[in-house]
């Protein structure tokens, strides 16, 4: 696509803060209308590469381009929308007072009824913004990043403080958001919403990005299922195995093997005579995805990918691990 169509474009970003290489060649193209998942590690580079998208600081080296021109321009930035974690809002104004104050910062604003609407605010709208809980304050926060009807709309950790059914709730009103023809970028630490949400996937570690791609191809980068179950095993052994690719100690004692050949693992096992309980195969995670391409043992090409920090999403985080 024509960089001039582009909603986000990086070239070759490089991003120091003195020793520090934050961001280490780092393209990136974001479309019209995507829905674009941005995951990583914590100190992958995710804030600096969403900073210099932003136009609040400018790379070392490479070209940075919003709405195909200067990120810092004012009329870019009327065009951009940000969900942050905590926005610090004053807290003794009500609802509605601070969407129109909020409504005032742009050129144009959609009507304050519409944004409650689609905030799912309608009901809260003379509250105080200090009597709300957790899940109404984000759901306010979305409503100051939608009022200025951005065409980019950036959602950092955005169901960070929500349970699941405020999650559901929250993700249908961005799918409205979305349904206009707008773009929408995201950080999460859920993998599994990233995977159910996201129409495009992209990884960073270490300043690069190292994998990006549709949820599925990011997963078909490791091995395709997850055998678990429990028993008194060899896992070093287990490890060895040409076929498997990775070995996980799960809570209560639970291996999970991650492997290409399901089958030839559970047959060899059985030969062997292993007793094994509480068996289950099911296809490989984003999560699983997720800690592979960090720690440097993706399927690539026979290459190895940049070693990091494995991601912890409070699920099933793996406790100990035994690779190959």
């Amino acid at each position: 696509m024509e960089s001039s169509r582009l909603i986000v474009e990086m070239q070759g970003v490089e991003k120091r803060y003195g020793a520090v290489q934050a961001l280490d060649g780092v393209d990136l193209a974001v479309a019209p209308g995507e829905v674009v998942g941005f995951l990583g590690p914590n100190g992958a580079g995710k804030t600096t590469s969403i900073k210099v998208m932003l136009g609040l600081t400018a790379p070392t080296r490479g070209r940075a381009l919003l709405f195909g021109g200067d990120p810092s321009r004012r009329a870019a930035r009327g065009r951009v929308g940000v969900m942050l974690q905590e926005s610090g809002v004053p807290t003794a104004l009500r609802v509605r007072e601070l969407i129109d104050l909020f409504a005032g910062y742009y050129p144009y604003a959609l009507p304050t009824v519409e944004v409650l609407a689609r905030a799912d605010l309608a009901a809260k709208a003379d509250a105080l913004v200090g009597a709300l809980s957790g899940g109404q304050r984000q759901r306010l926060y979305f409503a100051l990043a939608i009022v200025g009807d951005p065409d980019l709309l950036f959602l950092d950790e955005p169901t960070a403080a929500l349970d699941v059914e405020a999650r559901r709730a929250f993700w249908a009103q961005v799918e409205g958001f979305v349904a206009l023809g707008k773009t929408v970028l995201f950080t999460t630490h859920h993998l599994a919403e990233a995977d159910a949400v996201a129409q495009r996937l992209v990884v960073i570690d270490h300043g690069r990005v190292i994998a990006q791609g549709t949820p599925r191809e990011v997963k078909a980068r490791v091995a395709g299922k997850a055998v678990r179950f429990r028993g008194d095993l060899d896992r070093t052994e287990l490890a060895a195995r040409p076929y498997v690719q990775r070995i996980d100690l799960e809570a209560g004692g639970l291996h999970a093997v991650y492997t290409n050949e399901p089958e030839r693992l559970l047959r060899e096992l059985f030969a062997e005579g292993a007793a094994v309980r509480d068996l289950t195969v099911t296809d490989a995670d984003l999560e699983a995805a997720f800690v592979a391409l960090t720690n440097g043992e993706a399927l690539t090409n026979g290459e190895a990918l940049t070693n990091g920090e494995a991601l912890t999403n409070g699920a099933s985080a793996p406790s100990q691990e035994v690779r190959r």
